[in-house]
């Protein structure tokens, strides 16, 4: 059976109460993990949000020790496994501390091959993101990380994305290659995490907050409980996932070309 994740990432801001809130709220409504990611302000590279205001929001939510092992306790203790995203070699060997066996490489770090030997070295459970990466670039991850250890998720790196982009039947391609495959959702609202089902995802992955108002753009297209918890859905767009893209997609050049490597300037 599908398992569902709720992506709260950095939607908590920091704040360690709404950031329980939020995984309170994941559990209420069906989620079977909660992920959040792990970064440093100190390793970011030059980019556009020095410029934007991204980076105060940084500041703000980035987690240290202390944080992710209350946000861990606090998971395990309502009966909800806990995992993260790490984004540098720093961060994994940080995260590694609080005793976790799964972790997920991002999308924009899976070329990171430094991150990908540390994890594959010292984690159980290695969930790789696939958005950004030319197929032969993903057929190589499959060499380098243990395979009863790899989780290989399809997705599509544009926040949001827009569902005609989705290309739900990349998952079927990526089960030829692996036996194990999930589907992170970067769309708005949960009409194509339903549609993927019927490419039977062993996970769904969303980005879950309580408020769409709140700051930083992810917070703007996650999910709220109510979708979460909704059991049934009218399927709307069958129409728009015919054909697969096997390299990384035009709308994903800027998180490919400028986020890569973002947090790991020292890697």
């Amino acid at each position: 059976m599908t398992k569902l994740i709720a992506e709260i990432g950095w939607n908590h801001m920091g704040s360690i109460s709404l950031a329980k809130k939020m995984i309170l709220e994941a559990k209420k409504n069906g989620a079977d993990y909660v992920k959040t990611q792990v970064f440093n302000v100190k390793n970011l590279k030059q980019g556009p949000w020095f410029k934007d205001g991204r980076i105060e929001i940084y500041k703000k939510s980035q987690l240290n020790f202390k944080k992710l092992k209350l946000l861990k306790n606090y998971s395990k203790k309502i009966g909800l496994r806990f995992f993260a995203s790490v984004c540098s070699l720093d961060d994994a060997k940080m995260y590694k501390k609080i005793n976790s066996n799964i972790v997920k490489i991002p999308s924009m770090e899976a070329r990171n091959l430094k991150l990908i030997e540390y994890c594959n070295n010292n984690f159980k459970k290695i969930i790789v993101s696939t958005g950004t990466l030319k197929f032969n670039e993903l057929t190589k991850l499959i060499k380098i990380i243990k395979k009863k250890k790899l989780i290989m998720f399809h997705c599509v790196s544009s926040y949001p994305c827009e569902e005609q982009f989705s290309n739900l039947r990349k998952i079927t391609l990526l089960k030829k290659i692996h036996n194990d495959v999930g589907y992170s959702d970067h769309c708005k609202g949960i009409d194509i995490s339903i549609l993927s089902l019927e490419h039977e995802p062993s996970y769904i992955e969303k980005h879950f907050t309580t408020d769409n108002t709140l700051p930083g753009r992810d917070n703007k297209f996650a999910i709220l409980p109510r979708e979460l918890g909704r059991r049934k859905e009218i399927i709307k767009v069958k129409k728009k996932n015919k054909k697969i893209k096997k390299n990384f997609l035009k709308c994903e050049i800027e998180a490919r070309n400028i986020y890569s490597g973002r947090w790991s300037k020292n890697d």
